[in-house]
């Protein structure tokens, strides 16, 4: 079993905060506080945000099953403010086009590469190639310190979208979460 890369909180906010631009600040601020794949982040729609019930509707995920995700508040500033700088009638990460003036008028969400480049970049400057970053480890980063906070195991399961609870157990061994001290 190989157990997937897990960042501290501190490790997450200095990766996110070493991306230059915002709408890719914004895009990995959401995978990590809403624990997302990066095809459910790419395809967020401004339908998908119930601000009124501070939820996310995450449509079509793994298994093109639907969930609902909590909405921090945070993280709908965030979305709010990184929205006022395109306007596009659907995607929250409207493709820019390649004079990244497009954005308002894209008929596709931003390409998958734009965000795998970026993360790869941000990973080199800050030395930590060698640790298996990618944009996923803020996915796996979100269910463990979301494990450490004390969320119950069925209701981070929901909240990824995993089929069955023994998928969400690979957390388990991430954490030291309810160990008994010798």
């Amino acid at each position: 079993l190989k157990l997937p890369t897990v960042l501290t909180i501190a490790d997450v906010d200095q990766l996110i905060g070493s991306v230059r631009k915002p709408a890719l600040k914004c895009f990995f601020w959401v995978v990590y506080s809403l624990g997302l794949r990066l095809q459910e982040a790419l395809h967020l729609q401004v339908s998908d945000i119930d601000a009124g019930r501070m939820l996310v509707h995450v449509r079509r995920g793994k298994g093109h099953k639907d969930r609902l995700i909590p909405l921090s508040d945070e993280t709908l500033r965030r979305l709010r403010s990184h929205w006022l700088t395109h306007r596009h009638p659907h995607w929250l990460f409207p493709c820019e086009g390649r004079d990244h003036r497009q954005a308002s008028t894209a008929e596709h969400p931003m390409a998958k590469t734009t965000p795998q480049d970026c993360i790869k970049k941000v990973v080199d400057q800050l030395g930590w190639a060698k640790r298996g970053v990618s944009t996923h480890t803020l996915r796996h980063c979100y269910a463990t310190h979301l494990l450490e906070a004390g969320v119950n195991l069925r209701q981070i399961q929901k909240y990824l979208g995993h089929s069955t609870l023994m998928s969400t157990t690979i957390y388990l061994h991430l954490t030291t979460v309810g160990e008994e001290v010798a």
